[in-house]
């Protein structure tokens, strides 16, 4: 009787890709180069009667910019689920 003889998986291909792609990456990444963001300035503000959303963000849009991105700065920087802001609300407003 013939014996089946069965094929033993190793690690050594594994081993070698593995070595192959540290080579290949290691120096990609050492030469990158990573910039933080300056860090963004606020002015806060505290809501009054009569304030709305639009009429804060359109104090402190600059001229020709979105007033639109001005609220949508606001709302994401103060956690706003919507357009309601109440007298007496302290809101931080990105410069």
């Amino acid at each position: 009787m013939r014996s089946i003889k069965r094929k033993r998986f190793t690690l050594m291909p594994a081993v070698a890709l593995v070595g192959l792609s540290a080579l290949v990456t290691v120096p990609v990444l050492s030469s990158s180069h990573l910039y933080a963001a300056a860090p963004e300035q606020f002015t806060t503000v505290t809501v009054r009667p009569g304030d709305s959303l639009w009429s804060l963000a359109g104090r402190y849009t600059a001229q020709g910019a979105s007033v639109q991105d001005t609220i949508d700065r606001i709302a994401g920087v103060n956690h706003l689920q919507g357009v309601t802001i109440v007298p007496g609300q302290r809101l931080k407003i990105p410069e």
